[in-house]
């Protein structure tokens, strides 16, 4: 077997094990919801929003945390599209996807973003929350690792590359 054959296989088996675990009605629960709430980064345009109406002081901050979380997911999306990974098939889904590519997980991404973006705003919640956001994608059964660790990976770049605009405008603000 190659490295790829060796990844693809590996994605299959991780991915089966978290679905599995999503046997569990509160598992099951949790990783709905919480797929639901990232849906279209939704959860992370709400929290930048409410940051911005909260923290008056850095609201720019905030407004701009929010555009590039919103930006990293619309990179995503483009990147699914030229990529065009199917999801997993091999797994009964939880949930009920948007589209039917998988590569990169669009919900990793934002979700990344906004643990980088109002994580240097001081949010200490929205990490973890982001973890739980990725990890609910996975028991879901729509994502295999490797699709939510790009989205990540893309999500965390796009803010590190944006991270000098957000907090540097904010002592404009």
């Amino acid at each position: 077997m190659d490295d790829l054959d060796d990844l693809h296989d590996m994605d299959h088996r991780i991915v089966s094990a978290l679905r599995a675990c999503g046997t569990d009605p509160r598992v099951a629960g949790a990783a709905r919801a919480l797929s639901w709430a990232g849906e279209h980064a939704a959860l992370w345009l709400a929290a930048g929003l409410a940051g911005a109406a909260l923290d008056g002081g850095r609201r720019g901050a905030w407004l701009r945390g929010t555009a590039l979380t919103a930006g990293a997911h619309l990179v995503s999306m483009g990147v699914k599209r030229v990529v065009r990974r199917p999801r997993p098939a091999h797994v009964e889904p939880l949930v009920r996807t948007v589209g039917r590519h998988s590569f990169p997980s669009s919900h990793a991404t934002s979700a990344a973003a906004a643990a980088v973006a109002f994580g240097a705003l001081g949010a200490r919640a929205v990490p973890p929350l982001a973890a739980a956001v990725c990890v609910s994608r996975l028991v879901a059964g729509v994502h295999y690792p490797s699709d939510v660790a790009a989205g990540a990976a893309l999500g965390v770049l796009t803010a590190r590359l944006g991270a000098r605009w957000v907090k540097g405008g904010a002592r404009h603000d």
